[in-house]
């Protein structure tokens, strides 16, 4: 495994407490990829992302909820890619 794809630890501040993230180099710039793409600032992300974490109380901790929404969201987005290029054949 080479250095780029170890877990880092990224310290962030959610709604003013400090915390830290553990994340992989890809998911950590997909996250800040994100979002820029929606156009907030990088801590109000992480701070959603917790608060639908707290309501849904399943268990999973902020880097683990982190990593599924990114899952999540390129699986959707492929999904509808591959599915839209389907239609158009």
């Amino acid at each position: 495994m080479s250095a780029r794809s170890g877990v880092k630890k990224h310290s962030v501040t959610i709604r003013g407490h400090r915390t830290s993230l553990s994340l992989e180099p890809v998911f950590w710039q997909a996250l800040k990829d994100d979002a820029r793409a929606q156009g907030i600032a990088l801590a109000k992300l992480i701070a959603d992302l917790d608060d639908a974490r707290i309501q849904r109380k399943d268990g999973l901790n902020l880097s683990s909820t982190i990593r599924v929404y990114l899952f999540e969201k390129h699986r959707d987005i492929s999904f509808t890619n591959d599915h839209a290029s389907f239609r158009n054949a």
